[in-house]
């Protein structure tokens, strides 16, 4: 069973063909400035073998149909291909970021499908309407293949209504569906799954507390395998601080800077989402620069560095007061991966917690998943590469099975 995943971005298109009878991915790639004069594809084939080939080529791409033609001759083409032609695909599935209230769970696109993720592009008008052009070209490139849809909003609908409802007048809940409704899940529910085989356990017997942590950052409390609250909410933009956007603030900063600054809602949402977070405060949002920075004595980087730890622990506390007894925390994406320092900082002074971590196992990247906590430690602390498109292939073949 060979399936592709397709995860359409404005400008982008991110790929992966997977053999799920083995797990191998057969290839993996990037269409880059889709409608810009000129575009950009990478790919590489059969990722981490003897095997292994890439290739780059600057190519103009006027729209995404013109980007995935690209893609289908990359995959099957005599010198780039890793299989003869595309029947051999079997399915494919579709990173879709916003379900809404309507599509709960992965499913089979078909026109009513279709139309139910454009309704709810109001909800994601970033996301959803890229994610529909990937799934509508595709449709037409690959008639007859079964396609599926999931969600990254999926793995939070088993949140409790007193954790996704936002305290303001109800009718807005009624009429506009303004409620909490998560992002990154099907990174949460990945790592939440490795990290219940790791702990020797099922996945409906484990507690966590899943730390998302890259440009953009999320983290969610999972007791017995659901999600129970998450930090991200109506949008991206929520919880702890990231990259470029702010996280939790006083949401009566956006009246007050348009009325002291003259800006517009729009001039106050760029500033929120593309301007502030790590990038505010120090002018750097990659965290190697940052701690560069900070060891050369950048005041700037050392309080962005500091912020950023001190959120994480914050919503640390608030979930374990929820969860019950942890069972681990389990840190993931580019900075949960690979920044021992944020790793350390964030687990250090919580043996209170029953949380502690060993400074030997926790040092350097981790491609592969790793236990960092040290002995005696109640609460395991883990280290798990995320993997979204095998996450979305499984949930692909989880649909058609």
């Amino acid at each position: 069973m060979k399936i592709f995943v397709v995860n359409s971005g404005s400008s982008s298109l991110k790929y992966q063909l997977l053999d799920m009878d083995n797990g191998a991915v057969m290839t993996t790639g990037l269409v880059e400035r889709i409608g810009d004069t000129m575009g950009k594809v990478s790919q590489k084939s059969w990722p981490g073998t003897d095997r292994e080939a890439e290739v780059e080529r600057e190519v103009a791409f006027p729209d995404h149909r013109a980007a995935m033609h690209t893609v289908v001759d990359l995959v099957t083409g005599a010198d780039t291909g890793v299989i003869a032609s595309s029947a051999e695909i079997n399915a494919i599935g579709h990173r879709v970021v916003q379900g809404g209230e309507t599509l709960f769970q992965s499913t089979l696109i078909d026109d009513d499908v279709v139309e139910k993720i454009r309704e709810n592009c109001h909800l994601s008008p970033l996301h959803n309407p890229a994610n529909l052009v990937g799934i509508e070209v595709a449709r037409e490139l690959f008639a007859g293949v079964p396609q599926v849809a999931v969600f990254d909003t999926e793995f939070h609908q088993t949140m409790p209504a007193e954790a996704f409802m936002y305290p303001i007048p109800y009718e807005l809940y009624e009429e506009l569906k303004i409620r909490r409704y998560g992002f990154h899940g099907t990174s949460h529910r990945y790592v939440a799954q490795q990290a219940a085989a790791m702990l020797g356990k099922a996945e409906d017997e484990v507690n966590l507390v899943t730390l998302h942590l890259g440009n953009g950052c999320s983290m969610a409390a999972v007791r017995g395998g659901k999600c129970i609250d998450t930090s991200m909410g109506l949008t991206p933009l929520a919880g702890v601080m990231m990259g470029t956007r702010s996280g939790d603030i006083d949401p009566a900063i956006l009246p007050f800077l348009m009325k002291e600054k003259g800006l517009s809602m729009d001039e106050v949402d760029s500033i929120l989402n593309k301007q502030s977070g790590l990038k505010g405060i120090c002018g750097m949002n990659d965290m190697r620069d940052i701690h560069s920075a900070a060891d050369k004595g950048d005041k700037k980087a050392a309080l962005a560095v500091d912020m950023f730890v001190y959120r994480i622990k914050k919503y640390i506390g608030a979930y374990y007061a929820v969860t019950g007894p942890l069972d681990a925390l389990v840190f993931t994406a580019g900075i949960g991966e690979n920044d021992e320092i944020v790793r350390a900082r964030v687990c250090a002074n919580l043996e209170h917690l029953g949380i502690s971590i060993d400074p030997a196992l926790n040092a350097g990247r981790k491609k592969v998943a790793t236990a960092v906590q040290a002995d005696g430690s109640k609460v395991a602390i883990l280290v798990i590469p995320t993997n979204e498109e095998l996450a979305i292939a499984k949930a692909t073949l989880s649909v058609l099975k």
